[in-house]
């Protein structure tokens, strides 16, 4: 069997399977309401962009069949359904992922020559992530740079490590965007960090902010028992902003999303609202 990104040559005998019954999407499926909101930060003919929330599949899997990110564009965006892809598995238009706690900005392909596109951008690593998370403790520097392969723990196999039998390189340039002092049952302090990760490897953030003793607040896979401070019931992990190169047009874009609550709730106990809007002005750089 060919990959998708197999090209085609003279002569050639392309053969395509048929998606097994019950598994294409029928429009009819969702009524209105039905599926979950999606806020879309941006849509064209080629693209959509939106805001995941924290604790949304991006696409139906063992134990999330339902409730999922393709559920949500499907209902609002029903033409998607025809880039469903023959091995069964309904993932249209999705061309990376984000870990169903992790909150924030994806870019979703609206045709196949965007899935292509934006597929090759990710691979060449043309596409600029920029992630905040909230740590535990204090970071010495200001700015770091993680150079630790990720793979596979070789042995409990829903966690990745920097320990891997298999690792793969991946990169991440952290630069810590303000410290704050111990509270209630908080002993070592926190920190607000930027993440611009070069490489994109499964939890790779996570487990390069726990590998320096520093994990996101409320992770309960590489974070042991941190407390989230009473705000965080997930990985402190946001999305922030998504640099891409338009599939059609070539043109730079940047999409933000806006800090979910939790994230605003816990800086709004941390600072006065003047140090807010200076910290929103660094956020954005």
């Amino acid at each position: 069997s060919a990959r998708a990104s197999s090209g085609v040559r003279t002569g050639d005998r392309v053969e395509v399977a048929a998606i097994p019954a019950g598994a294409a999407y029928d429009p009819s499926s969702y009524k209105e309401g039905d599926a979950p909101e999606i806020s879309v930060i941006f849509d064209d003919d080629e693209i959509i962009v939106v805001n995941k929330p924290a604790g949304m599949t991006v696409h139906p899997a063992p134990g999330h069949p339902n409730g999922t990110l393709v559920d949500a564009l499907l209902a609002r965006f029903p033409e998607l359904a025809a880039m469903a892809e023959p091995d069964g598995v309904l993932r249209p238009g999705i061309v990376h992922r984000l870990d169903k706690d992790t909150s924030g900005v994806m870019v979703v392909a609206r045709t196949p020559f965007s899935r292509t596109a934006l597929s090759r951008q990710f691979k060449d690593r043309i596409v600029k992530k920029t992630y905040l998370a909230i740590v535990k403790g204090k970071l010495a520097r200001d700015r770091l740079t993680i150079e630790r392969p990720v793979g596979r723990h070789p042995i409990e196999r829903k966690r990745m490590s920097v320990r891997s039998n298999a690792p793969r390189d991946a990169i991440s340039h952290l630069t810590v965007l303000a410290r704050f002092d111990p509270a209630d049952g908080d002993e070592m302090g926190t920190s607000l960090v930027r993440v611009r990760p070069d490489t994109g490897r499964t939890h790779q953030i996570r487990v390069h902010l726990a590998s320096i003793g520093h994990p996101c607040l409320g992770d309960p896979l590489y974070g042991g028992k941190s407390a989230g401070g009473g705000f965080f019931h997930r990985q402190a992990l946001h999305a922030l902003a998504l640099s891409i190169a338009h599939p059609r047009s070539g043109e730079r874009l940047e999409f933000v999303a806006p800090l979910p609550g939790d994230f605003d709730e816990f800086l709004a106990t941390k600072l006065f609202a003047a140090d807010a809007r200076e910290l929103r002005r660094w956020i954005e750089l």
